[in-house]
């Protein structure tokens, strides 16, 4: 749920917040007053285009932060499957746009605008006019009737999508390996070639970094000798060596240790450092003992470093790499050996692949079937409840096994007809905005139980309608509202008589300067918001009278 908004320099907003409540919350306001801004401000903080034109003239930023509180099981899962967190129930989105940059933050940590986008898909669902319009695209259809058949379907899609993964790669592999007989020849007599070439080579992982290590050694021979007999005279016991150095700091600390304790612990540390240097001195004797050139050895491995070499310049950076280069080839040529037989077996794969995904999206294409009859029942009455007096609806599923893909083979069509005697026709031949809309409201009252999102925002649900039918939309959003948190921006006092909470939106002159405020309204000062929406410039007591009948019609419609 959608439990506060906080916006701060955006517009013609300079500082407002706003707390949300369950059920229906309805934002009212006279035209241009800034109602779309607020809607915006959502929009913003859950991942939308930032402009820094939306920043208030003469701020340094603009800030939205939302805080929803989350306690649905399968929401919680898919936040933290994203690697966020949720602190005490709370999932805190903070949007600050400045000149040339935004920062995005969740519960404090800076996440990407992306982030931000399927979270809101968790969190959040608004419906304006395109999510309206996005009732004409076909996908969207079938995406709506998946939803209703729910969890009997998921299943079903899941595995099919990984068989149809399969059945793809098992196509795409045919499709790379059809190759003709003066190809294949030509191939493999390369690839023999090759083979055979690292082979004769018998490398050994690693073996080159050894390799390379033997010959610098052998290389820089001479230079390492020389260094090497430096270091030993100047630690050794010749006339200038710290051997000998050492050696006569020990004779004297030794002729007088045996006046005073603490000498015998320096006489000690000095023990300790000739022996060390002794060792020292003997290991590099042993290591100058065996320090001699042999010119077969720096032959033999100057030969296998450039052989080394070679190979991974044509084969790898590595030799593992120059390994799985021959183990690819091997591969290859096993294939070209026998290629009618590998064709025939790749091809029966998929075949058997395709048999399969064809079998589950039968099974797929059951299930909508039945849910299509259901839910057109269900739309039915929804939408006559909204309205639709003779309307007829149909949900037609049309099946082609040349159009599987990983979401089955079916086309989804809402076919609709608003009037006795006309034939059905798709939603697009037919539909105006007004009706789309209520069309949308009808399919989110009947999918109300399955739908896990628990916030929904509607602008301009009240497109193109009045009269009877605006209270019939009003008695569908309250039923929705119990149900779900419902936040919804309406110029019709029939839906907002049915508020369980009232926004209005108001602008006014602030030092010269147009600022848009929102205010929570009490019963009486909704009653009074609705008088203004029926009466216009002139409130009479009837005027009145007549919100109060509303208020009271939508409360007791609400107790059913």
């Amino acid at each position: 749920m959608l439990q506060s908004l906080h916006v701060k320099n955006l517009a013609l907003i300079d500082e407002a917040e706003v707390t949300f409540g369950e059920g229906l919350n309805i934002l009212t306001g006279e035209t241009g007053a800034g109602k779309s801004i607020i809607i915006g401000s959502i929009n913003l903080a859950l991942g939308g285009k930032a402009d820094k034109d939306m920043i208030r003239t003469g701020a340094e930023y603009a800030l939205v932060e939302l805080i929803f509180t989350v306690d649905h099981p399968k929401q919680l899962e898919a936040i933290r499957g994203m690697e966020l967190i949720v602190e005490d129930g709370q999932v805190i989105l903070q949007r600050k746009v400045m000149q040339g940059r935004n920062v995005c933050k969740v519960c404090g940590e800076t996440v990407t605008a992306r982030q931000l986008k399927q979270l809101a898909e968790i969190l959040i669902d608004i419906h304006g006019q395109h999510e309206h319009q996005s009732l004409l695209q076909p996908g969207k259809q079938l995406e709506i009737l998946d939803a209703y058949a729910g969890a009997e379907i998921l299943t079903h899609k899941e595995t099919l999508k990984q068989v149809y993964q399969q059945y793809r790669h098992a196509v795409d592999e045919l499709s790379s390996n059809d190759v003709d007989e003066e190809t294949r020849r030509r191939e493999t007599a390369l690839a023999e070639f090759e083979c055979q070439e690292i082979a004769d080579a018998e490398l050994k992982a690693g073996e080159d970094e050894e390799i390379e290590q033997t010959y610098q050694k052998l290389l820089n021979g001479q230079k390492i000798k020389e260094a090497v007999m430096a270091a030993h005279a100047l630690c050794g016991y010749e006339e200038n060596g710290s051997g000998s150095g050492v050696g006569r700091a020990l004779r004297e600390i030794r002729s007088v240790s045996a006046f005073d304790e603490e000498l015998k612990e320096l006489e000690s540390q000095l023990l300790d450092i000739d022996s060390l240097l002794n060792d020292y001195n003997r290991a590099v004797a042993d290591y100058l003992s065996g320090l001699e050139f042999d010119a077969e050895l720096f032959d033999r491995t100057e030969r296998r470093l450039n052989l080394i070499n070679h190979l991974k310049s044509k084969y790898g950076k590595s030799i593992e790499e120059v390994l799985a280069y021959q183990q690819k080839s091997e591969e290859m040529l096993d294939k070209y050996r026998d290629y009618d037989a590998y064709r025939m077996e790749l091809t029966k794969k998929a075949d058997t692949l395709r048999g399969k995904a064809l079998s589950i999206c039968k099974e797929i294409s059951d299930i909508r079937r039945k849910s299509a009859e259901a839910l057109s029942d269900e739309m039915k009455k929804a939408l006559v409840e909204l309205n639709f007096q003779e309307v007829s609806f149909e949900i037609r599923v049309t099946s082609a096994e040349e159009a599987i893909s990983s979401n089955g083979y079916d086309k989804v069509t809402f076919l609709i007809s608003t009037n006795t005697g006309e034939a059905l026709k798709e939603l697009a031949q037919v539909a105006s905005g007004g009706e789309l809309s209520r069309i949308m409201l009808a399919l989110k009252t009947v999918l109300a139980d399955k739908d896990e999102i628990e916030t929904l925002i509607f602008d301009e649900i009240d497109t193109g309608i009045s009269g009877k039918t605006a209270w019939k939309v009003s008695e569908k959003m309250g039923i929705l509202g119990k149900e779900h948190q419902l936040i919804c921006i309406t110029h019709l006092p029939q839906i907002a008589a049915m508020a369980d909470h009232h926004f209005c939106i108001e602008k006014h002159v602030e030092d010269n300067r147009a600022v848009t405020n929102i205010r929570y309204l009490s019963d009486e000062e909704s009653t009074g918001e609705v008088a203004r929406m029926l009466g216009g410039a002139s409130i009479t007591e009837n005027v009145m009278n007549n919100a109060r009948e509303m208020k009271d019609l939508a409360r007791n419609t609400k107790q059913y």
